[in-house]
């Protein structure tokens, strides 16, 4: 016969087999909770990335309104400094061409009226810019959750030089978007769309075709589009001991 002694026995023995289970099993999960970061951590991180890029410019002013119209190829150099998987210092040369005729407008300009007027530029392009990701960017395997794939914004200063019929240097404003992606453990591919606000109205060579002055930083001025893919390699591993400084 079961005394009420024999009972109570056997409940603090379950009591204390279940209290053991369930510090075995928070024992776990505080191990691979506390392990994971270590692992992450020894994966390599780099600080910059270097590569070229390929893409499409486009003219945007006087002779033409049209964001597609026009495109010309364009090859650039590209190099980036990471901050942090979110924040990086990017720099680009890029060369292209600016083509655009006034035969492909409808609006009617006094110095244009006798003979259509074209033009076919050499551009040189350098701009800084500081790209920022919506989310942290890498291998996936970083300590904070990168993710292989990663939009971001992008704004920026840059010169713009253009052989019109004379030589014709500018200041311009580069703010655009894009997708990266990481394509392996050092490699990025990235698809950009980046729109450059230029404070001079002679891309095109051409200054008020209208024959009306106008002022002000960015009016009647001329401006072009770059739609561009580039490739980057990473370069500049990080130590492991400066990973705390994200």
């Amino acid at each position: 016969m079961t005394t009420d002694k024999d009972s109570a026995s056997t409940s603090v023995k379950m009591w204390r087999n279940r209290r053991q289970w369930l510090l075995m099993a928070l024992s776990f999960i505080i191990l691979q909770l506390s392990w994971s970061p270590v692992r992450a951590q020894d994966d390599p991180e780099y600080r910059m990335e270097v590569g070229g890029g390929l893409g499409l410019v486009s003219y945007e002013g006087d002779f033409n309104s049209n964001l597609t119209k026009g495109m010309q190829p364009m090859a650039s150099l590209v190099a980036k400094y990471r901050y942090n998987p979110r924040m990086a210092l990017g720099m680009s040369i890029g060369y292209g061409k600016l083509k655009g005729s006034s035969a492909d407008v409808s609006t009617w300009y006094p110095g244009t009226a006798a003979a259509p007027y074209s033009f076919d530029n050499q551009l040189i392009d350098v701009t800084m810019r500081y790209e920022y990701n919506f989310w942290a960017y890498g291998t996936g395997r970083e300590y904070y959750g990168a993710r292989h794939v990663a939009p971001f914004i992008a704004i920026g200063l840059g010169m713009t030089y253009v052989d019109s019929t004379h030589g014709v240097f500018a200041a311009n404003l580069p703010i655009g978007a894009g997708v990266k992606m990481k394509l392996g453990e050092r490699l990025n591919l990235a698809a950009e769309w980046t729109m450059r606000f230029t404070g001079s109205d002679e891309l095109d060579g051409q200054k008020d075709p209208y024959g009306i002055e106008s002022s002000g930083l960015f009016k009647n001025t001329d401006c072009y589009s770059v739609l561009q893919l580039t490739l980057t390699y990473d370069i500049w591993k990080k130590c492991k001991t400066c990973n705390n400084d994200r």
